[in-house]
């Protein structure tokens, strides 16, 4: 997956997929690089690992009601 970053420096946009380890090989390390020295996207980057963490703990029939 790549995504364009124009001019922002932040790796926001790439968490949902670092996340699930669905970025190309190639943005992995520029972005677990970048959340080693951005409190701002390392804080972002809890918040979507704990809502994947979530996600996991659903079944079919939570996601019907």
């Amino acid at each position: 997956m790549t995504a364009d970053r124009g001019g922002d420096p932040h790796v926001r946009h790439l968490l949902g997929a670092y996340v699930l380890d669905a970025l190309e090989a190639e943005e992995c390390g520029p972005v677990a690089g970048h959340l080693q020295q951005c409190e701002a996207c390392a804080a972002a980057y809890v918040e979507v690992a704990d809502a994947v963490s979530l996600l996991a703990l659903l079944n079919v029939d939570d996601l019907l009601e």
